[in-house]
């Protein structure tokens, strides 16, 4: 198989991946809101409210934003590092303007682990060459 091919079909691997993680993401946080007795999600979420479409289709420009290396390993941990902060962010989120314990619970363990991940991917994109991109913040 020729070179772009192979590195075409890495590339499109990696979206579906992500397109995986973060669906499920967003659709429990969503769900959760709505479990919550919020109603649904206000896409015209009052200052310091919750907008999970506005969270997600910023983490999405940042990726799209990210130029391919064609190095499977460093394309993964970009993507993965914003897609990692994103999830960081929504779950700050959730502890701001949360009720239900359960799911502040699951904030607080996603802050804990992702931050732990960002932390592995750093350190792998600075072994790499590639400075560490695509903070949410």
């Amino acid at each position: 198989m020729p070179k772009p091919v192979l590195r075409h079909k890495r590339i499109l691997a990696a979206a579906v991946v992500f397109g995986a993680l973060a669906s499920p993401l967003a659709l429990h946080a969503q769900t959760a809101a709505h479990s919550a007795g919020k109603g649904g999600m206000d896409h015209s979420a009052a200052a310091g409210k919750m907008d999970m479409k506005a969270m997600m289709k910023e983490n999405n420009e940042k990726m799209a934003a990210i130029p391919m290396t064609g190095n499977a390993d460093v394309d993964f941990a970009q993507m993965m590092r914003i897609h990692h902060q994103g999830a960081i962010d929504m779950a700050e989120s959730e502890l701001r303007d949360g009720k239900d314990p359960q799911m502040l619970k699951m904030a607080k363990d996603i802050i804990s682990a992702q931050k732990k991940e960002i932390a592995v991917l750093d350190a792998f994109l600075a072994r790499s060459g590639k400075a560490a991109t695509g903070s949410a913040k």
